[in-house]
């Protein structure tokens, strides 16, 4: 036997005693995932709805995206109406060392989301920009700390995971919308508001974790396009949140195209 056919032998033989006493490397490797945040999160827009309160449905991108792959374990505490505090105090406990990927969105409500689209939604132009300033300043000034209080709490509970934190998308197309739509202008304003909450939230998230940003992913798919993945006030607690195709082609396009 030819020096060159032995040295073939042993690659192949070295190769399959590989895949025999070294199962894992020929397995995908464990994924311990935990879906935390918000409505955005929870799936709220999407339904069919749990039976808790917090409004999970299963066609979010959190469960769509492990349902795609396979994962060894997923967890789902994210709540509608959710706030960094109720991360920190309902939602981490869910974490551990064995965890391997944390998603979240989290901080439009501590921003006040639900009251600067009432009032702009309901109200006067001059209410719907002195909402929105209030909640650009908080967002700037107060949510910075909140927002670090959270991801320090992820990584301290799940310190072998890889946090993947979501931004908001923007709302709105901001062409002809109709008689009873908001105003152009209205919508633009809240627009800005969305950049002004994903500067924030993109900055902080870079210290331990992944931004991935929404907006490309649900441009030209707003509140006034031909086709939408954003519902407007049709349904009360759903307004302004994802419909199913928004959280399937919007969000899990977007966490598929950063994470896989």
């Amino acid at each position: 036997m030819s020096r060159r056919v032995r040295t073939a032998l042993a690659a192949v033989l070295a190769a399959v005693l590989g895949a025999v006493l070294l199962p894992g490397a020929a397995r995908a490797a464990t994924v311990n995932y935990v879906a935390l945040g918000d409505s955005y999160s929870s799936g709220v827009g999407a339904g069919p709805y749990d039976l808790s309160s917090c409004l999970r449905s299963q066609k979010s991108y959190a469960p769509l995206w492990a349902a795609a792959h396979s994962v060894t374990s997923f967890k789902f505490p994210a709540c509608g109406g959710a706030v960094t505090a109720d991360v920190l105090n309902n939602q981490v406990g869910q974490l551990s060392s064995s965890t391997t990927l944390v998603t979240i969105t989290i901080g439009g409500n501590d921003a006040g989301f639900a009251d600067v689209m009432t009032s702009c939604r309901f109200g006067s132009t001059s209410s719907c920009e002195s909402a929105v300033n209030q909640s650009k300043a908080f967002a700037t000034a107060t949510l910075p700390g909140r927002l670090d209080a959270t991801y320090a709490a992820i990584r301290n509970r799940a310190p072998n995971a890889r946090l993947v934190v979501l931004g908001y998308p923007r709302l709105f197309e901001t062409g002809s919308c109709g008689l009873l739509a908001m105003s152009s202008y209205k919508r633009t304003i809240l627009n800005q508001a969305a950049d002004t909450l994903n500067g924030v939230i993109s900055g902080r998230a870079a210290a331990g974790g992944t931004f991935v940003d929404a907006r490309p992913f649900f441009a030209g798919h707003g509140v006034c396009a031909a086709d939408p993945w954003i519902r407007d006030v049709s349904g009360v607690i759903e307004a302004y949140h994802p419909n199913a195709d928004g959280y399937r082609y919007g969000y899990l396009a977007a966490l598929t195209a950063a994470i896989g």
